[in-house]
């Protein structure tokens, strides 16, 4: 699968599942909501599960697995089934393991030589986190000069909200968003699959009127 038709929706739900028997439900409130893209992060000991159970429930969404910090969990990643994975920096061990399962990966950069690095590495799709914290889409903005003619693409995820979503949808180089806020932890932890699709559902009328 091409690695733009994972974010062809422009907006993937960054989630924290801690039972793996909340992630199918999870899965069913974003793809009601309209949004068929998830990415689970490995920060729970139910990730590999979690994913597994939506690949096989839900033949239609796009898995992600995020939180990808060593290479044995990329492999993790890539038995459970996960369509592509997301790390939080940019490592050559992660990198290797990625390319050696053919596995599409979205790296964290932050500075310009991080960018060069991973451009280096043969990635184009780059995760920029934590975007706020590091100056959000004046930042990005910023970056886009020396980098625009690259081919480099941007996934701002970190402290993004449905506020600020079309104010980074805006900048050509971003070809789609990173946001927890459709899927917060207390909210799957609670089994609020209402308000969850509630969010997505808002979250999608608004790129939905976005003018690119």
């Amino acid at each position: 699968m091409n690695v733009a038709s994972f974010l062809q929706q422009r907006l993937v739900c960054v989630a924290v599942i801690d039972n793996a028997d909340d992630a199918v439900p999870l899965a069913e409130a974003l793809m009601t909501g309209g949004l068929n893209c998830i990415e689970v992060t490995f920060r729970t000991a139910g990730a590999a599960e979690s994913i597994a159970r939506i690949r096989q429930a839900i033949p239609t969404a796009l898995v992600g697995a995020g939180t990808l910090l060593k290479a044995d969990t990329v492999k993790a990643a890539v038995d459970a089934g996960a369509q592509f994975g997301v790390s939080p920096g940019l490592s050559e061990a992660v990198s290797r393991a990625a390319r050696e399962n053919n596995f599409p990966l979205f790296p964290g950069v932050v500075t310009p030589s991080e960018i060069m690095l991973a451009l280096e590495f043969g990635w184009n799709h780059l995760k920029f986190f934590p975007a706020e914290t590091f100056g959000g889409v004046n930042a990005l903005k910023a970056l886009a000069g020396p980098f625009g003619h690259t081919g480099a693409k941007f996934i701002p995820t970190g402290g993004i909200t449905a506020a600020t979503l079309p104010n980074y949808l805006a900048i050509p180089q971003v070809a789609a968003v990173g946001g927890s806020w459709m899927a917060e932890r207390k909210l799957v932890a609670e089994k609020n699959w209402t308000k969850i699709t509630t969010l997505t559902a808002e979250a999608m009328k608004i790129i939905a009127g976005i003018k690119f």
